[in-house]
């Protein structure tokens, strides 16, 4: 999984990243395009489950899945136009998977505004708008492909193409992101799946993360208008959100596991900026996680909701798909006993909780595996 942090310039995007990445703030600034290639840092994805079962095999390799945050350079209203870093913005966030919009949600009279006051609700416009521009080109030209192609003869499914194209150009020209547009009311699941395959950048899955100082959070809640107007506009919009202290976060990095909990505990905050990123983002994107463990290896593996087994096996080697043959699990929850103390495969075998599953078999959140197949 790949986030691209995006935003305007000093909304505290780079503190973010240096505080989740442990890369440090030392492309932090207070001016605008600090940032111009972009940073990019890979970290491990947090997961209990995978703690408990490496403790319980202590194996020779352990590899917790992984996802890359790119840390991409501030815009700045008319970037469609050669503004700022404009055109490199636009190319830097075609990378991604989803998006992570960093929102000034914060007042500080010490730290600059490009637009000389906050008001997240305008910079959430000027990016989006600077989105919706470059898509609108792109739809434009495939419009004029379409109806190249339908006076050549009667085609259903071109001019059904022409249709939907021309209802997301009117939608995007009503300042609306692609990611808001209805494709499934309006021509069901075939639509629905054709807008999904367009390289339209307003139509990523957008995470919106609030950026709040220490004093805009209540007994670990966000409060504030700032913060009240942005998680409206998600709802509205069907993006998620979530509320964070960069500065918060900054001061998390390089402390110790029991160190970070305990900091976390005196904020009354339930869990660091990373652990509510991922989580959103594997929501965002439809993912989960599976287990393979053994003494040689305790390993997660990311797939996409509804992934069936011999695919599954397939992201740990193309054989294992092609000469599927059946895949043993157990679900993690299986494994443990009442206190949540792991039990163990071989109680798991004596209870007949190990399940053979064939090829039709939908793989479920912290199923642990064991696959068999032919060579």
């Amino acid at each position: 999984m790949k986030l691209g942090m995006v935003g305007l310039p000093n909304v505290g995007k780079s503190t973010l990243w240096g505080a989740l990445t442990d890369a440090g703030t030392d492309c932090a600034a207070n001016f605008p395009f600090c940032t111009i290639e972009p940073n990019r840092g890979v970290v491990s994805v947090p997961d209990p489950r995978l703690a408990v079962l490496r403790d319980a095999y202590e194996p020779l390799k352990f590899t917790p899945a992984v996802l890359e945050f790119m840390d991409i350079a501030g815009l700045v209203r008319g970037a469609g136009k050669g503004e700022g870093l404009g055109n490199k913005f636009l190319a830097d966030i075609r990378e991604s998977d989803a998006i992570v919009h960093v929102v000034r949600c914060f007042e500080d009279g010490n730290i600059i505004h490009v637009d000389g006051d906050v008001n997240p609700l305008r910079d959430i416009e000027t990016i989006n708008l600077e989105l919706i521009f470059s898509d609108l080109e792109i739809l434009e030209r495939r419009l004029d492909k379409a109806k190249k192609a339908s006076k050549s003869g009667v085609n259903a499914a071109v001019k059904k193409e022409a249709e939907l194209v021309e209802a997301l150009i009117a939608h995007l020209e009503e300042g609306k992101t692609a990611r808001s547009f209805d494709a499934l009311s309006f021509g069901g699941k075939d639509c629905a799946e054709a807008v999904k395959s367009m390289p339209l950048l307003s139509g990523k899955p957008t995470i919106y993360a609030a950026n709040l100082s220490d004093s805009d959070f209540e007994k670990g809640e966000p409060t504030g208008v700032h913060y009240n107007a942005v998680a409206e506009f998600a709802k509205a919009e069907g993006s998620s959100i979530f509320p964070i202290s960069a500065q918060t976060e900054a001061e998390l990095a390089g402390l110790s596991e029991q160190e970070k909990a305990e900091f976390l505990t005196e904020l009354g905050i339930k869990e660091s900026g990373l652990s509510k990123i991922i989580r959103e983002g594997y929501k965002l994107l439809g993912l989960i996680s599976y287990f393979t463990a053994g003494k040689q290896e305790v390993r997660a593996w990311t797939i996409e909701n509804g992934t069936k087994a011999p695919q599954a096996a397939g992201k740990i080697h193309t054989d294992f798909e092609k000469g599927f043959i059946r895949a043993e699990v157990t679900a993690y929850a299986d494994l443990l006993d009442e206190s949540g103390a792991y039990r163990g495969q071989a109680y798991a075998k004596e209870k007949g909780l190990v399940r053979l599953e064939g090829k039709d078999y939908v793989m479920k959140d912290g199923d642990v595996v064991l696959f068999r197949f032919n060579v």
